[in-house]
């Protein structure tokens, strides 16, 4: 006897899907948009219930197999706050690289869920020098380095089966214990910021939102508080 399909979830159930918001909310962020997000960033990582605070959604505008202009979304992980911009690091060769490489402007989200809380950013993304990247490649653990190589990250793969040997030729190549060398297609970017908006969940949906807001890359800061 096969096992009976569950009921899909109704359209009512769905509507009713709602939870109050607490009382906390934002007063005063400061100046400095960066300061503030590093703040909020520690106190996700505090939080039990946040699974990997450091994660974060990319989104990126590129092209479509059919050429046309396309926008796409994954998670990455932040990886640092330095020189003014957020980093995380990829295969140059992915989809998402080859999407900036085209437009530059992505957006990241912060979804902090547990907190009531989330943060969105959007700014320009570029490349990090080879030695930062190098130097960032040398911490990860040795099964992250050789999965680096082993995965042609976006191209289209035949079996889990051709992955899993690839992986066992890299790791073959370069044994545990042995330095592994950054890959030439494996990378950093740096999205330097010219929004940065902090939200916060508040009671009957008057939620808080705090935006810094900056004409370019180079100029200063400018907050403002927006209807939720």
């Amino acid at each position: 006897m096969s096992a009976q399909t569950p009921e899909p979830t109704s359209r009512q159930q769905i509507s009713a899907m709602r939870r109050s918001y607490g009382e906390k909310g934002i007063t005063d962020l400061g100046t400095d948009p960066l300061a503030a997000f590093t703040e909020w960033l520690h106190e996700a990582a505090d939080n039990q219930f946040i699974v990997e605070a450091n994660a974060m959604v990319l989104s990126t505008l590129g092209s479509a197999s059919d050429g046309s202009d396309a926008i796409s979304t994954r998670t990455v992980l932040l990886k640092d706050i330095s020189e003014g911009g957020f980093t995380f690091f990829t295969n140059y060769n992915s989809r998402k690289a080859q999407a900036i490489e085209m437009y530059s402007q992505v957006t990241l989200l912060f979804p902090w869920y547990a907190m009531e809380r989330q943060v969105t950013i959007s700014g320009f993304a570029s490349q990090i020098s080879r030695e930062e990247s190098e130097n960032y490649f040398a911490t990860r653990p040795w099964s992250s380095q050789i999965g680096a190589w082993a995965s042609a990250q976006s191209a289209p793969l035949s079996s889990r089966e051709e992955l899993e040997q690839r992986y066992e030729g890299a790791s073959q190549k370069w044994p545990e214990g042995t330095q592994v060398p950054c890959p030439p297609h494996w990378g950093g970017f740096r999205v330097l910021p010219i929004s940065i908006e902090f939200w916060q969940g508040r009671y009957s949906r008057l939620h808080d939102r705090l935006r810094y807001e900056r004409p370019d890359t180079q100029s200063d800061w400018a907050v403002a508080r927006y209807y939720p």
